[in-house]
C-alpha cells in the first residue's frame, strides 16, 4: 500500500540543505520479474499525488536465470536496486520490493549512505555543470549519516507468490571456480590489458560486456566485434540503466533540464555506476561457475580526502580497493563464490598504456576510451575534443606512440595537443607532471606544463608501486603474481621498485639509540622523526600535522639467543615504518624513551628498570610538552607489556590536563592477528613471536644456537597470558623460566616475522590515518 504523503514538499535551499535535497517522497523498486534470460525491475516515483513508472531492464544472451527459483529471483532483485542507491540523498523512502536477506539489507544500506555522501560533496559542494545556479551555494553541512530517505524492506516476512513454487536453492553454495576469470569490459585500455594479460599468463578468461542502450555502449563496440569474432567466451549483457538514470534526472528540480546538450567528462548526479554493471555480469558469472572478478582500476582509483572537513572517496569509491573488499565481503557473506580485485592497482594509467601499445598492438587498435564516440564507416570512432581525448593522445604521443592507431585524425591529434596546455586533464598529479616532461621534450608541446600542472621527472610512475592501502601485493592473488609482475617489468622503465628493501626488511641492522642516521634519510625535511629536524623545520612540521608518536620500550633480558634492546628497538621501528607508510603530511615520531618498568627481570643480568612513577611522569611531561607544540592526537606505542600501567595512567592525566586525545598501544591492535601466526601457546617473551619478528629486520643478532623451548604452565587457565579470560597479575620471570624465555623461540622464521611486521604496520597505519583526518570534536563524537 502506498503511504499518505505526510511530508509537505519544501524548497531544495533552506537552512538544512540536505532536507531541501529531499525532492521525491517515495521511490519504490521492484518487485522483479524474471525470465531465463531477461530480467526486469519497475522504479515508481510517488510525488504530487502521482505516480511516474519506469522499468529497468536486463537482457543476457543466454539463459543464465531458473525463473522459479529462489536464490535466482534474489540474485536478480540485487541486480535490480542497484540504480536507486543513487538516490538515498532525495528521497523520504525508498521502498525495496522482494526478497533480501539480512546480507542484502546491510549492503543495500552501507552503499546508499556512503554514495550519499559522496554525492553531496562531489555533485553539490563541488562545480557541477548540471546544477541550477541556485543549488550551487548549499552550504557544507558534516553529518554522521549524509543518507535522508528511509530505506523499507516490506516483503522479508512474505509468502511465495500464487503459482510460484520454492526452487531448489544453488545460489547459496555457489562454488566458482578460482581458474575461471571474468573481465568487466569496456573498451578502454585497462580492461583490454587486464585481458591480454591474464590470456599470456595462460587463464581462462570471459570478457563480459555490458551494453548500455545509450551511446555510451560506442565506446566499448569496437572492442566487442573483435572479442565476439575471436574469443568464444565472449558474454554481452544489455540494460537499459542509463535510460532509467536519466528518468529518475526529470524528477531533481534542482538539475538542468537540459542535461542532454551538456558537454561534460562526468556524470550529472550518479557515483554508485561501476556496481550497476558488476552485479549484472554476476549473473553470468554464476552461471558459468566462474570464481574471479576483474575491474580495471588502477594505483589512483584508491583515494581518501576531506572537504570542508567531510571526509570522502573523491567520487571514486566504486573504482577502488575500498569497493573491492566490501564486494568480496558482501560476495562471500552470501554464500557466492566469486572474488573481487584487479590486477592494475600496482600501475599508473600511463603504464597501463604503455604495457598495453608495446604488448598487444592487436588489442591496443580497438581502445575506445571517449564518451562521445560516433559511428563513422562501419566502426567507432573518438571525438577528438573532451577531456578524456587530449589524455589518451597526450599519452600515446609521449610514448612515440601513434594516437592514429586509435583511429584519430591528424586534426584531432594537433588539437588535443593544443589544448593541453589550456584545458588541462584530469590525472594522477605525477603523472600529469610526467606528461609534460616526455611533451616538451619531444617538441610536441611548447611550455613544460600542462594546465597548472608544471614538468616533473616523476620517473616512479613507470614502475610497479605497491602501498599498502592503494596496490598492496595480496591485493593480488598468489598464483598471479609472479608471472604478472614478470610481465609488466618488462615494460617497466626499471625494477628499481623491486630492489629497494622493504619496510620490514632492512638492508642492515640498525642500533635502536640511533635508527637511522642522516645518510640513511632520503632527504632530513621528508623525515617524520623529531630529532633529525632543525627548530624552523620543526616549527613547520607542528603548522601541518597534529598527530604525534611516542615510542616507549625497555633494556632488558630477552633469554639467551635475544639482545636486550628488543622491546626499545621494536617500539621504535615500528614507529618509524607507521610514519613512513601514512600519506603526507607523516605523523610526527617522537624520539624513544628506551628505558621501562622492567624490575621483574632483574634477576637476569643487563637488565635495566625505572620505576612505575618516573616512567609515567616522564611520558606526562613530554605529552605535555608535545600538546604545547600543537600535538593534538598522541599516540603511545609500548614495545614492553610491563610500561602498559604506567603508560595508562600517564596517558589519562596528559588527556585530563592538556584536553588532546591519547591513546597507548602495547599490540592491542594486531594482537589477535599475531597470535594467529603462532603456533606456541603462552608465548609472550623471548618465544616464537619476538624471536621471528627480529630474524625478519636483524637476523645476525639473534643466536639460534642458543635458543631453548620453554612454554610456562599454570595451575589456572585464568592465569595464562594469552587467554582471553585471564587476569593481570605480577611475578618475577625467574620463579616461571629458568632461562628468561616464555614460549618456543625455535619455531621462529623470518618468514613469520615479516608477516607479523606487515600486520602491526598495516593496522597502526589505519588508525593513524583515521586520527589524521579527523577534528577532536570529530573523533570523539563522529564517525564517518
Amino acid at each position: 500500500m502506498l503511504r499518505k504523503e505526510t511530508r509537505q514538499q519544501k524548497p531544495y535551499l533552506e537552512s538544512d540543505p540536505l532536507e531541501g535535497l529531499a525532492v521525491i517522497p517515495r521511490l519504490e523498486v521492484g518487485p522483479v520479474r524474471l525470465e531465463k534470460n531477461r530480467l526486469t525491475t519497475p522504479y515508481r516515483v510517488s510525488k504530487n499525488n502521482s505516480t511516474d513508472t519506469m522499468e529497468l531492464v536486463y537482457r543476457f544472451a543466454e539463459d543464465v536465470f531458473v525463473p522459479d527459483e529462489e536464490d535466482s529471483i534474489n540474485l536478480a532483485a540485487m541486480i535490480g536496486v542497484q540504480v536507486a542507491l543513487n538516490y538515498g540523498l532525495f528521497c523520504h523512502e525508498i521502498v525495496f520490493r522482494g526478497q533480501f536477506n539480512k546480507e542484502d539489507q546491510q549492503f543495500i544500506k552501507a552503499m546508499a549512505s556512503n554514495t550519499a555522501r559522496e554525492i553531496f560533496v562531489k555533485k553539490f559542494l563541488q562545480p557541477n555543470p548540471f546544477l541550477l545556479p541556485q543549488a550551487t551555494n548549499i552550504a557544507p553541512v558534516k553529518k554522521k549519516s549524509y543518507l535522508r530517505a528511509e530505506l523499507i524492506f516490506p516483503d522479508q516476512d512474505s509468502p511465495p507468490s500464487l503459482g510460484r513454487k520454492r526452487g531448489r536453492s544453488t545460489m547459496g553454495q555457489w562454488n566458482g571456480d578460482s581458474t575461471r576469470h571474468a573481465v568487466l569490459s569496456s573498451g578502454g585500455k585497462d580492461s583490454l590489458l587486464t585481458f591480454g594479460l591474464l590470456k599470456e599468463m595462460g587463464c581462462e578468461v570471459h570478457p563480459i560486456f555490458i551494453n548500455e542502450s545509450g551511446r555510451h555502449w560506442f565506446t566499448a563496440l569496437n572492442a566487442y566485434r573483435h572479442f565476439v569474432a575471436s574469443h568464444p567466451t565472449t558474454a554481452r549483457v544489455w540494460t537499459n540503466s542509463d535510460r532509467v538514470f536519466n528518468w529518475m534526472l526529470r524528477h531533481l528540480p534542482f538539475v538542468r533540464q537540459d542535461f542532454a546538450r551538456v558537454r561534460s567528462d562526468e556524470y550529472p548526479i550518479r557515483l554508485w555506476t561501476v556496481a550497476v554493471f558488476i552485479f549484472g555480469a554476476l549473473a553470468v558469472i554464476r552461471k558459468r561457475g566462474i570464481g574471479r572478478l576483474l575491474i580495471g582500476d588502477e594505483f589512483d582509483t584508491t583515494h581518501k580526502t576531506s572537504f570542508k572537513g567531510i571526509v570522502h572517496y573523491d567520487g571514486l569509491y566504486d573504482q577502488s580497493r575500498y569497493f573491492d573488499a566490501a564486494l568480496t565481503r558482501y560476495f562471500h557473506r552470501k554464500g557466492w563464490g566469486v572474488s573481487q580485485f584487479s590486477i592494475l592497482r600496482p600501475l599508473s594509467e600511463l603504464l597501463v598504456q604503455k604495457i598495453l601499445v608495446e604488448r598487444y598492438p592487436e588489442l591496443h587498435r580497438h581502445q575506445v576510451s571517449c564518451h562521445a564516440s560516433h559511428e563513422e564507416a562501419n566502426e567507432i570512432r573518438p571525438c577528438g575534443r573532451c577531456e578524456k581525448c587530449r589524455r589518451i593522445v597526450a599519452m600515446l604521443s609521449a610514448l612515440g606512440a601513434d594516437p592514429a592507431q586509435c583511429r584519430y585524425g591528424r586534426q584531432q591529434i594537433d588539437r588535443c595537443l593544443a589544448d593541453l596546455m589550456t584545458k588541462g586533464i584530469h590525472s594522477e598529479i605525477p603523472v600529469t607532471e610526467y606528461l609534460a616532461l616526455l611533451l616538451k621534450e619531444k617538441g610536441l608541446i611548447p611550455a613544460p606544463h600542462i594546465g597548472s600542472i608544471q614538468a616533473r621527472q616523476r620517473e616512479e610512475i613507470m614502475n610497479l608501486r605497491f602501498h599498502d592501502e592503494k596496490s598492496p601485493v595480496d591485493g593480488i592473488p598468489a598464483d598471479l603474481r609472479e608471472p604478472l609482475f614478470r610481465l609488466c617489468l618488462e615494460h617497466a622503465d626499471n625494477d628499481s621498485t623491486f630492489k629497494k628493501p622493504a619496510p620490514i626488511e632492512p638492508t642492515k641492522a640498525v642500533s635502536s639509540v640511533a635508527y637511522r642516521d642522516r645518510e640513511e634519510d632520503e632527504g632530513v625535511d621528508d623525515s617524520p622523526l623529531l630529532a633529525l629536524m632543525t627548530w624552523p623545520e620543526a616549527k613547520k612540521r607542528f603548522k601541518s600535522v597534529d598527530v604525534a608518536l611516542l615510542p616507549v620500550g625497555a633494556i632488558e633480558q630477552h633469554g639467551p639467543h635475544l639482545p636486550l634492546d628488543v622491546d626499545a628497538f621494536d617500539a621504535e621501528y615500528l614507529a618509524h615504518e607507521v610514519a613512513k607508510a601514512c600519506t603526507e603530511p607523516m605523523p610526527i615520531v617522537l624520539p624513544l624513551i628506551a628505558y621501562g618498568v622492567s624490575y621483574h627481570h632483574e634477576d637476569f643480568s643487563g637488565t635495566i628498570s625505572v620505576n612505575p612513577e618516573t616512567l609515567s611522569n616522564l611520558v606526562y611531561d613530554i605529552g605535555m610538552s608535545a600538546a604545547r607544540h600543537g600535538i593534538r592526537k598522541l599516540l603511545i606505542i609500548n614495545g614492553h607489556g610491563g610500561n602498559a600501567p604506567a603508560l595508562h595512567f600517564a596517558a589519562q592525566m596528559i588527556n585530563r590536563d592538556a584536553h588532546i586525545f591519547t591513546c597507548v598501544d602495547t599490540g592491542e591492535t594486531s594482537d589477535p592477528d599475531i597470535y594467529a601466526m603462532a603456533e606456541t601457546p603462552n608465548d609472550v617473551h623471548a618465544g616464537e613471536i619476538e624471536t621471528s619478528t627480529t630474524l625478519a629486520v636483524r637476523p645476525e643478532v639473534v643466536r639460534l644456537e642458543a635458543a631453548k623451548k620453554f612454554i610456562p604452565r599454570f595451575s589456572s587457565t585464568y592465569l595464562n597470558f594469552t587467554s582471553k579470560r585471564s587476569v593481570t597479575w605480577y611475578t618475577h620471570t625467574s620463579k616461571i623460566s629458568p632461562s628468561g624465555v616464555l614460549g618456543d623461540p625455535t619455531k621462529a622464521t623470518a618468514e613469520k616475522g615479516r608477516r607479523m611486521w606487515k600486520k602491526m604496520i598495516t593496522n597502526l597505519v589505519e588508525l593513524v590515518e583515521h586520527l589524521k583526518s579527523m577534528t577532536l570534536k570529530e573523533l570523539y563524537q563522529k564517525r564517518y
